[in-house]
C-alpha cells in the first residue's frame, strides 16, 4: 500500500500536473508547445532544485516540506515563482495560459491564508483544479481527472502527510480555481 500510495503522490506532484492541465485548457490553438514545455520545466526544476537546497542547507528535514515553517517558506517561494511566471506567460504565451497560472498562485495564497486553520492539500488542489481544466476534452476527461485526485487524496492520507479537512479544503480551492478560469474565459470550447 505505501509504495503504490508514494508512487501515486509522486504523479500527483503540482509541479507535474500544473503542466499537464495547463497544456490541455489551452490548447488547441493557445498553446505554443515547445516554449510552454520549456518555460514549466524551468519552473519545475526551481521548485524542486530550490527545495533540495533547503534540505541540503539543513533548513529542511525533507524537499516534501510538510512541517509548518518548511510549507510557510515553501508557499512564499510558490508566490513569487508562479507571479513571475505569469508575467512570463502573459507576455510570451496566450492569455488563458497566464490565466491558468495566476490562478495556481491563487491556490497557493488560500494555502497560505489557511495555514492556521489546515494545512490545505496542495496535491489534491492542484490535481482537482487540473480535473476542471480538462472541461474542454469533455466530462469523461473530466471524470477521469477527479477519480485521479480522488486516488491522489488517498495517497496523501495512507503516507500521514494530510488530514481529511486537508484534502477536502484542498478540494474545494481546486474546484473553485477550475470553475472560475473557465468563468473568466467564458466557458469556450463548450
Amino acid at each position: 500500500m505505501d509504495g503504490l500510495a508514494r508512487t501515486l503522490s509522486i504523479l500527483g506532484h503540482p509541479v507535474l500536473v500544473l503542466p499537464v492541465a495547463v497544456w490541455f485548457a489551452a490548447a488547441p490553438g493557445y498553446a505554443r508547445g515547445g516554449r510552454m514545455l520549456a518555460g514549466f520545466a524551468v519552473f519545475g526544476l526551481l521548485v524542486m532544485g530550490w527545495s533540495w537546497w533547503q534540505v541540503r542547507r539543513g533548513r529542511w528535514l525533507h524537499v516534501d516540506a510538510s512541517a509548518h515553517a518548511e510549507r510557510r517558506a515553501l508557499n512564499r517561494f510558490l508566490l513569487f515563482a508562479l507571479a513571475f511566471g505569469t508575467l512570463l506567460a502573459w507576455r510570451f504565451a496566450a492569455a488563458p495560459v497566464a490565466l491558468a497560472i495566476a490562478l495556481s498562485g491563487l491556490l497557493v495564497f488560500a494555502a497560505v491564508l489557511s495555514a492556521r486553520w489546515c494545512k490545505l492539500s496542495l496535491h489534491v488542489a492542484f490535481a482537482t483544479y487540473a480535473a476542471v481544466l480538462l472541461w474542454r476534452l469533455g466530462l469523461w476527461a473530466v471524470g477521469l481527472g477527479l477519480a485521479f485526485a480522488t486516488a491522489l487524496a488517498w495517497s496523501r492520507l495512507v503516507l500521514e502527510r494530510h488530514a481529511q479537512r486537508d484534502l477536502f479544503a484542498g478540494a474545494v480551492a481546486g474546484g473553485a480555481a477550475g470553475l472560475l478560469f473557465w468563468r473568466l474565459l467564458g466557458w469556450q470550447g463548450h
